[in-house]
């Protein structure tokens, strides 16, 4: 199975892409290197045993995301993609707002355009906010109270609408307290 893993030169991309190779998956790294460097291939081809593709570009590149879905013969995307840092998105909201909403809106155009239905999103625990008590389970209620927070608790309700408009999608949303 080819998977485009948007993010896929950072942290939990990189890793996630080893786990997806040694299960036989054919990863498609798609970065624009905000956060991550390009010795990254050399790491994970060192672990794995196998040098995935990489294409440097940006999640708001509809006409680059398609192609790259056609060219590679994609089947699924993981969108680990995104601004990550709560403290920074207190001093930058507006970035955060365009990079983590408007890009996975344009991710999710991209799909659709090439009929790709099946997205993990990777979320984030931010979206419960400060919680009443712990240890906090999935039904608890979502409160975001920073931009980063409030980027993945609005692209997660982008995600449910989309499946309640059409349930052919397969979505799943990974809510991570610490991904270490």
């Amino acid at each position: 199975m080819n998977v485009l893993v948007t993010g896929g030169m950072g942290y939990i991309g990189s890793h996630t892409s080893i786990q997806m190779i040694n299960a036989g998956m054919t990863p498609v790294l798609f970065d624009n290197l905000y956060n991550s460097k390009p010795s990254v291939l050399e790491r994970i081809e060192k672990v794995s045993g196998v040098r995935p593709n990489f294409i440097e570009g940006d999640i708001r590149n509809k006409a680059l995301l398609t192609e790259t879905m056609k060219q590679h013969d994609i089947e699924a995307v993981i969108h680990f993609a995104g601004l990550k840092a709560v403290g920074e998105s207190n001093e930058m909201p507006l970035e955060y707002y365009q990079n983590n909403v408007s890009g996975t809106l344009t991710l999710l155009e991209a799909l659709k355009a090439t009929n790709i239905k099946q997205f993990v999103f990777s979320s984030s625990a931010t979206v419960y906010g400060d919680p009443a008590s712990v240890p906090i389970t999935e039904d608890f209620p979502t409160k975001a109270t920073n931009p980063y927070g409030q980027t993945k608790l609005i692209v997660e309700h982008i995600l449910q609408d989309l499946y309640q408009s059409d349930n052919c999608w397969s979505i799943s949303i990974l809510r991570y307290f610490n991904p270490v």
